[in-house]
């Protein structure tokens, strides 16, 4: 008798890589899992196998994806600005799971989203921070999460432009991110 095959954990995870590469390129109408098992060297036997399917494979990839993000920001050090910096550093070392988080591609593939519970779960750290930071009074005061999904929203936007290169051909990304940090910590701040 045949010994069942063993799928490694880094086999799990050099899937979810490629399928991120290949569907920022493709889109995921466009992927196979023959395709996403090619790219990463085994048979789409082993892609069954670790994910069922191919809307389990994309949920499973953003999942890691929220995952990775929300990791990142509770490793960030320095409150809110510290987390404002991680959230880009973040998103230039991901750029294809960024845009397949954030970017709108699978919105069309109606078998797969993110797991609603690991979305909220990536917001965690942000959520935290502003509760310390209305707590310690340096922050106007409000709903912890409309006021969390504000500074999301406003750091969010311009990382997704420069992502996109969407804006001057010169654009000094950096400096434009450093002033938003410092303009949403100025409109954030209690008098």
């Amino acid at each position: 008798m045949a010994r069942p095959v063993v799928h490694t954990a880094s086999l799990r995870a050099e899937l979810l890589a490629v399928t991120a590469d290949l569907v920022d390129r493709e889109g995921p109408a466009r992927v196979t899992l023959r395709d996403v098992a090619a790219a990463a060297g085994t048979s789409t036997t082993a892609v069954y196998s670790l994910f069922g399917g191919k809307s389990q494979l994309l949920t499973a990839v953003v999942d890691d994806g929220f995952r990775s993000f929300r990791d990142s920001q509770a490793a960030a050090a320095g409150g809110l600005r510290g987390l404002g910096v991680a959230y880009r550093d973040w998103a230039l070392g991901h750029r294809a799971l960024y845009r397949l988080m954030f970017g709108g591609a699978l919105a069309a593939y109606a078998d797969c989203s993110p797991s609603p519970d690991v979305a909220a779960d990536a917001m965690g750290p942000l959520k935290e921070a502003v509760a310390a930071a209305q707590s310690a009074g340096t922050l106007l005061p409000g709903p912890v999460e409309v006021v969390a999904v504000a500074i999301w929203g406003q750091v969010h936007g311009l990382v997704s432009l420069e992502l996109a290169q969407v804006g001057p051909p010169d654009a000094d990304w950096a400096a434009a991110y450093e002033a938003a940090l410092g303009a949403v910590a100025r409109g954030w701040a209690a008098p």
